[in-house]
């Protein structure tokens, strides 16, 4: 495990999960003007690599409504049809 990279990812996010196989989920969220929120979250192996990164849209009523992940790929926003 890189634990150089573990300390600098607990510092940049706020909170975070252990996830099955020793990886982690870190996130942190944004107050948006309309009262809604973007969350940030990246996804990491047991090394510390990052697997996934994404940020994700929410309403003022707190339910998620576009989804763009980043990285592995760009895939750009993607709107979330309840």
């Amino acid at each position: 495990m890189d634990v150089t990279k573990r300390i600098q990812n607990e510092k940049e996010f706020e909170n975070w999960t252990e996830l099955p196989g020793e990886g982690r989920k870190y996130w942190f969220d944004v107050t948006g003007r309309n009262g809604g929120k973007a969350r940030y979250v990246k996804e990491v192996d047991r090394n510390e690599k990052t697997i996934v990164f994404r940020q994700e849209i929410f309403d003022q009523h707190g339910t998620m409504i576009e989804i763009h992940e980043k990285f592995p790929v760009d895939k750009g926003h993607k709107k979330i049809i309840p």
